[in-house]
């Protein structure tokens, strides 16, 4: 987990996850991207680099984690 005072920016929430709390938001990183929860944000996020973020993003976006 990383400081909330790192250079993480531009925190994001997905548009379909509007009506719920139950979500994560993502921001830029110097590394890539950062994943914090949208519920508690004092507890911290994780990072991945970039290369991570884009293989996880087409992942998910190829329907690897439905269930």
């Amino acid at each position: 987990m990383n400081s909330r005072h790192d250079s993480t920016s531009n925190w994001r929430k997905s548009s379909r996850s509007a009506n719920t709390d139950n979500c994560v938001e993502v921001g830029r990183a110097a590394v890539g991207a950062a994943v914090r929860d949208s519920k508690d944000r004092d507890a911290g996020y994780f990072t991945t680099t970039g290369q991570q973020w884009r293989l996880f993003v087409a992942a998910v976006k190829a329907g690897r984690f439905q269930r």
